[in-house]
């Protein structure tokens, strides 16, 4: 596979990483910068499978997912470097996470993540996600990319 360019959808997303229905939290990457940096979109649906536990009544997309929607993100753009391709993404560490607002259905979630620090299969992002231009999440998170 040649080095991705964006925008692109979930078929080539997932050529990329191992993430998949119904965990594929990720729809399209608008920009990437492979081993860098990646911005992405999740269109929030009400049939998305948490909505029926999380909560009834009033439908509130868990804050962990949100976390996990920007880690694929992140994801994207470190195996879309040739380095790291067919490998996997593992969390090492979520810090400093912050949440700022409630997303829920009809709500389209833009993914930022961009990498401040790699050293070896190790890499540092700092990621986001806003809904309109509104903060939702924001945390650094570590990588490990291994086999």
């Amino acid at each position: 596979m040649t080095t991705p360019v964006a925008p692109f959808g979930r078929d080539v997303i997932m050529e990329l990483i191992p993430h998949r229905p119904p965990f594929l939290l990720v729809d399209e990457i608008v920009e990437l910068e492979p081993g860098k940096r990646v911005v992405a979109l999740r269109e929030i649906r009400a049939d998305d499978w948490w909505f029926a536990g999380h909560f009834p009544g009033r439908p509130v997309m868990p804050g962990v997912l949100t976390v996990e929607a920007i880690a694929q993100a992140g994801a994207v753009a470190v195996l879309a470097d040739e380095a790291n391709r067919g490998k996997i993404p593992f969390f090492a560490g979520i810090d400093a996470c912050r949440f700022k607002r409630i997303v829920e259905p009809g709500d389209v979630l833009t993914l930022e993540c961009e990498f401040v620090r790699v050293r070896g299969p190790i890499a540092k992002g700092e990621g986001r996600a806003t809904v309109d231009g509104e903060l939702a999440v924001e945390a650094l998170l570590t990588v490990f990319v291994g086999e």
